[in-house]
């Protein structure tokens, strides 16, 4: 059976801008549409230069490594599939494996691990959520699930949370201590950010 090529996407801005990243052509992986990405980063904008940014069902890494072509000072990522998790390693080695850290295994279960490293740290985090949607088989709860580990996360060490999900749903007004401050509608996905209460 022939191999099946793996897509190929190229860094927006910054650094790396032009580099070409791998995306593997498997169902797991939907790659973030590039108006979606342009969208983010034009949010985001010099606002994530020195800051720590965590993809968390990271995929092939393009959103987490956009952001450090664009000046984030370290990058985590979260996969469990092995092929795009092999993907990820060679996407990283091409840019800057000194300013990113990549985890194996279920982000539901490994989130704790990289909370703890991303808190550690000095300088505060971006978390970028982008789960599976929930029309695969036993995914049902995986909006739920997602919404419980961003409530884990200390608004004192938190610029941002960004979660990419189906147009259809509607995310809470408030989780935890980060209230949402912007809905940004794409087609079937939708984006919508939530920062620190205090920081309103």
């Amino acid at each position: 059976m022939a191999k099946k090529e793996n897509f190929k996407t190229k860094i927006i801005a910054g650094d790396f801008k032009g580099r070409l990243i791998e995306i593997p052509n498997i169902f797991t992986t939907r790659s973030s549409k590039g108006i979606l990405k342009e969208s983010l980063f034009n949010t985001l904008q010099f606002d994530i230069i020195d800051k720590n940014f965590v993809e968390v069902f990271s995929g092939s890494g393009s959103i987490g490594l956009e952001a450090l072509s664009r000046g984030a000072s370290y990058c985590c990522f979260i996969e469990y599939n092995k092929v795009a998790y092999k993907v990820l390693q060679e996407n990283i080695k091409r840019l800057n494996p000194a300013k990113c850290q990549h985890v194996f295994g279920d982000s539901f279960e490994k989130f704790d691990t990289v909370l703890s490293m991303v808190e550690n740290r000095e300088e505060k985090s971006y978390f970028y959520f982008d789960p599976p949607f929930a029309t695969r088989d036993g995914m049902d709860d995986v909006y739920d699930k997602t919404i419980e580990l961003i409530e884990k996360i200390n608004p004192s060490k938190c610029v941002m949370v960004i979660v990419e999900h189906m147009s259809q749903l509607e995310m809470p007004k408030s989780i935890g201590e980060l209230e949402q401050v912007k809905r940004k509608k794409f087609g079937r996905s939708t984006m919508t950010y939530y920062a620190p209460k205090e920081e309103l």
